[in-house]
């Protein structure tokens, strides 16, 4: 007797706006350092590329970039570009010709994919000497009087909600197979400075909080906001964000 597997969450499918509100933008440095490390600069393609966050700060670096993501709903919420062509479809069958991109990206994304197959795809669109980047953000940081509440949170009270893949993002993907001649890149952070709300719009684009809410575990969410907001004082008053930066680099 066979049993099919049911199929995997897109935990993203509906979150478009909030995704598109409250996700840190990629510096404009990652963008340049790619497009040096790239054959040449006349095709990107961002791989789960959600609304944009990382397409968006190629396009400067690039002639054309190409975003691809399943999810219909967050292509909806991308900003247009005259230099970005949006599609929709899954990372493991892009709708790219053999041998046409220059580099090949997946932001925050990778652990959601079927990597052997998303790697075919990928050294088949990739031109001669193409680069294949695997980014993703590790756990933000707060300033100090703010964030051991937010890293106990994360470690301890959200941490049973969050799905498997989250591991390979904890560990900047260090343990992904990646058989490819690696690249070491630069050290690279996200830096920002948010408000309370938009530090807690951001918690919402959580798939952690989403599930934990699906449990009934809201009261879980109000205590650490109000423990949070006790802590920050003026919700309006801005305070620094930081997420390290984490990358798989290789030559296709």
């Amino acid at each position: 007797m066979t049993t099919t597997a049911p199929p995997a969450r897109n935990w993203f499918d509906q979150g478009g706006s909030a995704y598109a509100r409250f996700r840190p933008g990629y510096p404009p440095a990652l963008a340049d350092f790619l497009a040096g490390a790239a054959p040449d600069r006349r095709l990107a393609v961002d791989a789960g590329c959600g609304n944009g966050q990382l397409t968006g700060v190629l396009a400067p670096a690039f002639e054309r970039v190409v975003g691809i993501d399943p999810s219909a709903d967050q292509i909806a919420n991308a900003a247009p570009h005259d230099r970005i062509d949006y599609r929709c479809a899954p990372a493991e069958h892009m709708p790219l010709p053999d041998a046409s991109a220059s580099l090949v990206a997946a932001a925050q994304a990778a652990h959601w994919f079927d990597l052997p197959a998303f790697y075919r795809e990928a050294r088949r669109i990739a031109r001669p000497g193409a680069i294949l980047a695997l980014v993703s953000y590790g756990v933000l940081r707060l300033d100090a009087a703010l964030d051991e509440r937010f890293q106990a949170f994360y470690r301890n009270e959200i941490g049973p909600y969050w799905p498997a893949q989250r591991k390979l993002v904890d560990t900047g993907y260090a343990t992904l197979d990646f058989p490819f001649d690696e690249i070491a890149p630069p050290a690279l952070a996200i830096r920002s400075e948010w408000t309370l709300p938009q530090l807690l719009g951001y918690l919402t684009t959580w798939s952690a909080v989403r599930s934990a809410r699906e449990a009934g575990r809201d009261a879980l969410l109000t205590a650490f906001a109000a423990d949070l907001g006790k802590a920050w004082g003026d919700p309006e008053a801005p305070r620094p964000v930081c997420w390290p930066l984490n990358m798989r680099i290789g030559r296709l």
